[in-house]
C-alpha cells in the first residue's frame, strides 16, 4: 500500500507504478465513490460503447421472456 498527500485543491497524485498497471494516461477519466467509508477511484474506458459491446449476448431475451410469461398468464386466465 502507498501513501500519498493531498494538495491545496484536494488533488492527489496516483502513483506512477498504479498508472502504469491500470494503463491511466493524461486526460483520462476516472470514476469516484464514496464506499463503506473509504475512497474508490475506478478507470473508465476510453469508449464506453465499445467497452460494453458484447456484453449482453447469450441466453434468452428479456423481451422473449416476458412475452412467454404473458402467454402462460393469458392462457391460464382462458382456462378458468
Amino acid at each position: 500500500m502507498q501513501t500519498v498527500r493531498t494538495l491545496a485543491k484536494g488533488q492527489v497524485v496516483i502513483p506512477m507504478q498504479l498508472r502504469k498497471l491500470l494503463s491511466i494516461g493524461v486526460g483520462d477519466l476516472l470514476e469516484i465513490a464514496v464506499v463503506d467509508g473509504h475512497i474508490e477511484l475506478r478507470p473508465l474506458p476510453a469508449d464506453p460503447i465499445a467497452a460494453f459491446a458484447g456484453s449482453l449476448r447469450g441466453g434468452e431475451s428479456l423481451a422473449q421472456g416476458l412475452e412467454d410469461e404473458h402467454r402462460h398468464e393469458v392462457e391460464g386466465d382462458a382456462s378458468r
